[in-house]
């Protein structure tokens, strides 16, 4: 047991008992004293008795990363609180011995690195990890007969569980997900009438409202991507003949010209330059020779650029000719401003990949009373039976609820979650946050002599359109953030192809940790390849916009004090 020394100490054997001696190996009893008496034939209670002290530290096991968080933070109580979640979660980490691996970069940012990602999912991949039935590894994955004639189906090679790598996910979505997203997702599944479920959907549809600033009864997630949201738009409210302004300055425009053909529409398109705002002046023009148009369609923040149009604007102009407005929100819902009832805005989608930071496949809608009016009063059928509103509606009604399809239940717990983390941040707070790591990475960028695609006063903070330095193979620059540093950033689409990169600061994705990693990463991949890029200056103008946002903030409460 390698014994460094011994010193004879005076104790009792109660106190042996009460320390729990008698399970510790690494403190012995010289054989004389085994047994309920001593060598003089005493009993061993109440005598004092010889103990070989060890050295024991050297032999001491590695706190596992659980115990580190506690020794950090104090208690199970205060662990919880610095991640947000529930005691019993913590204690079932202590109690577990290891940290899952879905929470390896929380830890990493709320223990500022004193825990790193990789410690915790090693940690974790040790502890639990995955188990396949063994085989061969000739045998192909599922049958081992070959004479079985359905093993003539089975894959040739053999499958093995999929555990994707962690990426930085800075493109145009999805985002990162916040590990309390990730842990609802996992809760057991549930019916989609049950009643528990159906309480939980009520909660969903009012942090639904509070995101979109609405108090319209008819707002809640589709089953499906932002692109079911806007069809499920277009294939309510437009039937066949009904003239449609389609307002196109990106990809998602022209998608939203697509489904008003689709509906059997007659488009009146409204162009700008990718890259602007929809001009409200053009609309305005559009709207005067069209008197009998119906429907104004636009998007309110352009993924494919990064512009932001005027939707207040837009709408207003729209309702002064009589016309009801589709929006695009997939984008903006959540990093930037969406009011609404303030706005009065008719019907709008979004998705929750983007800002909501939530896993991808479900598209938040809202309608006001004109439009579910407009919509009762067709006299042709909807073209879509999955997407008809008046079947949709007797499903996610507060009443009594009729089945029309089976929900996607764990992403629906997954979307509660990551609302309520906007409502306890604070919406406009998560715009502010958008707009701060904006500036930040805006500086940085500029310090290596990028500029931007869209001009300032149109610029979305959360989607960052920066335009490639001249002779630099943009591709590869992306493959090199991908293999090396696990940086995923969007290329640019349609004539900008080649011409840009999309940085996305979105949801859980928009934090500072994320900005100086992108920042450095690409200063690096760019000096590589022969740019006059000097390393470490983007850093620095990024911390010192930083800086400067801190001391207007301080300077700015101040005054508000």
């Amino acid at each position: 047991m390698g014994i460094v020394g011994s010193t004879l100490a005076s104790t009792s054997a109660e106190s042996l008992v009460t320390a729990g001696l008698s399970g510790l190996s690494g403190i012995v009893l010289s054989n004389s004293m085994k047994g309920d008496a001593t060598p003089g034939g005493l009993p061993l209670q109440g005598r004092r008795v010889a103990v070989v002290k060890l050295n024991l530290t050297r032999y001491s096991l590695p706190m596992n990363c659980a115990e580190r968080l506690v020794e950090m933070f104090g208690t199970q109580a205060d662990v919880a609180r610095a991640f947000h979640l529930d005691r019993a979660v913590v204690h079932n980490w202590v109690k577990t011995g290891y940290v899952p691996a879905r929470w390896a970069g929380e830890v990493e940012r709320v223990t500022t690195g004193r825990i790193s990602a990789l410690e915790v999912i090693n940690e974790a991949s040790a502890k639990n990890p995955v188990r396949v039935k063994s085989r061969p590894e000739h045998v192909p994955f599922g049958l081992n007969d070959e004479s079985d004639p359905m093993s003539q189906y089975a894959p040739s090679k053999r499958i093995q569980s999929f555990h994707p790598p962690q990426r930085t996910l800075m493109g145009p979505g999805p985002t990162e997900i916040h590990p309390r997203v990730l842990t609802t997702m996992s809760q057991p599944a549930i019916g989609y009438l049950d009643p528990v479920f159906v309480e939980m959907m009520e909660e969903l549809k009012s942090l639904l409202r509070y995101v979109y600033q609405t108090k319209n009864a008819l707002t809640f997630p589709l089953s499906g991507p932002g692109s079911v949201g806007m069809e499920y738009c277009f294939v309510n409210m437009v039937a066949p003949g009904d003239k449609v302004i389609v307002c196109q300055n990106g990809v998602f425009g022209g998608r939203m010209l697509e489904n008003a053909i689709r509906c059997g529409g007659t488009p009146v398109v409204v162009e700008d330059k990718w890259g602007d705002p929809v001009d409200p002046q053009k609309v305005e023009d559009a709207l005067k020779k069209n008197k009998e148009a119906k429907i104004v369609a636009f998007v309110h923040g352009e993924t494919s650029t990064g512009a932001q149009s005027d939707a207040k604007a837009l709408t207003q102009i729209a309702h002064k000719h009589g016309a009801m407005v589709i929006v695009d929100a997939v984008t903006t819902l959540g990093g930037t401003a969406v009011k609404v009832d303030e706005w009065e805005i008719d019907a709008i989608y979004s998705a929750s990949q983007k800002c909501l930071s939530c896993t991808p496949g479900l598209s938040p809608v809202s309608f006001s009373e004109r439009v579910v009016e407009h919509v009762k009063k067709r006299k042709d059928k909807i073209h879509s039976w999955f997407m008809d509103m008046n079947l949709l509606f007797n499903y996610w009604n507060a009443g009594t609820r009729t089945y029309h399809h089976t929900a996607p239940t764990n992403s629906l717990f997954a979307l509660h979650e990551a609302l309520l983390l906007i409502r306890e941040e604070g919406l406009e707070n998560a715009w502010a946050r958008a707009m701060r790591h904006h500036l930040a990475l805006k500086a940085g960028l500029e310090a290596m002599g990028m500029s931007f695609l869209v001009k300032e006063q149109y610029r979305l903070p959360q989607m960052n359109a920066v335009r490639c330095p001249e002779g630099v193979n943009e591709a590869e620059v992306r493959k090199t953030l991908l293999n090396e540093f696990g940086i995923e950033i969007g290329a640019g689409l349609g004539p900008l192809a080649g011409k840009v990169w999309r940085i996305g600061l979105m949801g859980y994705s928009c934090r500072p940790d994320n900005v100086m990693l992108c920042l450095s990463a690409l200063g690096s991949v760019l000096s590589d390849m022969g740019l006059p890029v000097h390393v470490g200056d983007a850093e620095a103008a990024a911390h010192g916009a930083y800086a400067q946002m801190h001391v207007k903030d301080a300077q700015r409460k101040k005054r508000a004090a």
